[in-house]
């Protein structure tokens, strides 16, 4: 059987170890189609897999990564055939599932979205689970009713991946952005996003009032932690938050005042177990509602050999927007 390069997460008695390593075929996992990835991308979770900064990897050895596009190869479902295009986000891989940072990857085909038409698999990488969750967030404030028409929206940990994705799809659909970040330097990058106003972090990592002022319509939060309980006091009456991050923490420093006095909504957002329809409608809506422009100009592409380093940098917030890793 074959091998292929692969970025393989070990455990050892002195905790784990990570490196790009040669992988046999036949050591990959069941499923019902075999996929030879192409291009892969660099998530704040697959950061904290690499780096064991949280327990992602349930499953030792694991091939990391948590989604990948690629085209098929083999495949015993119904669904698939040899040389389509495919995209694969959560379902546990990278976590309990061989993962994408390998030149081929095993999965089930219920798991699989079509590439849509139009879209390089590049693309759909530069755009990723970061994008495609941040997506789903975008489509559960629509479901709320916040339409750009109710006021202003913020998006925290801007300068991230969920956060540039999330600024430029809420800008392109006529929404006015508020970009809260800890890099101002990175001013210029959100307003060429679309962002209408930048907010320093510090802004909303301060002592949290049970109802402060009330500022947003809704919002996109990556971060968390005080953060999201910031933005919950200053959320306006029948407003609504999309959570999908932890980048500040797992806590939520909160009281229940913006839900009863308010009607404030937190919407939990799920990327990894989303059901397929609302994967489908997501990534036909990115189709559209994302400029090419705007996700070129965020995002930068690493090979395989250099996501390592890179899952260092992006848990410590060194990295801006997306990256693209080209797997083979």
């Amino acid at each position: 059987m074959p091998t292929f390069k692969a970025i393989v997460i070990d455990k050892t008695d002195s905790g784990q170890k990570v490196a790009l390593t040669d992988f046999d075929e036949k050591d990959l996992m069941e499923g019902d189609v075999t996929v030879r990835v192409e291009w892969s991308t660099v998530n704040y979770k697959d950061g904290l897999a690499i780096t064991g900064k949280a327990p992602v990897v349930r499953r030792f050895p694991m091939i990391a990564g948590v989604d990948f596009a690629g085209t098929v190869e083999a495949s015993s479902h119904p669904q698939w055939k040899a040389g389509d295009k495919v995209i694969c986000n959560g379902w546990g891989l990278g976590e309990t599932h061989l993962g994408a940072y390998a030149a081929k990857a095993r999965v089930k085909g219920d798991w699989l979205v079509r590439l849509p038409e139009g879209m390089r698999a590049r693309d759909a990488m530069a755009i990723g689970t970061a994008g495609y969750t941040a997506m789903l967030a975008v489509m559960a404030l629509e479901r709320h009713g916040i339409t750009p028409d109710r006021g202003p929206v913020i998006v925290t940990g801007a300068a991230g991946g969920v956060g540039s994705v999330a600024v430029a799809l809420l800008a392109k659909l006529g929404y006015r952005v508020t970009a809260s970040t800890g890099r101002m330097q990175e001013a210029g990058y959100l307003k060429g996003l679309g962002a209408a106003d930048i907010i320093e972090r510090k802004e909303l990592t301060g002592p949290v009032k049970p109802l402060a002022k009330e500022r947003w319509a809704g919002g996109i939060d990556a971060v968390g932690s005080t953060t999201l309980a910031n933005v919950l006091s200053m959320t306006r009456y029948g407003g609504a938050v999309a959570a999908c991050g932890l980048a500040g923490g797992m806590d939520l420093p909160a009281t229940v005042a913006p839900f009863i006095l308010r009607g404030v909504s937190l919407l939990g957002i799920d990327s990894v177990m989303c059901p397929i329809a609302l994967r489908r409608e997501a990534w036909q809506r990115l189709t559209s509602d994302l400029n090419r422009g705007k996700l070129a100009a965020m995002t930068s592409e690493i090979g395989l050999a250099e996501v390592i380093p890179a899952a260092q940098r992006i848990v410590e917030g060194q990295v801006r927007g997306r990256l693209v890793v080209k797997v083979s």
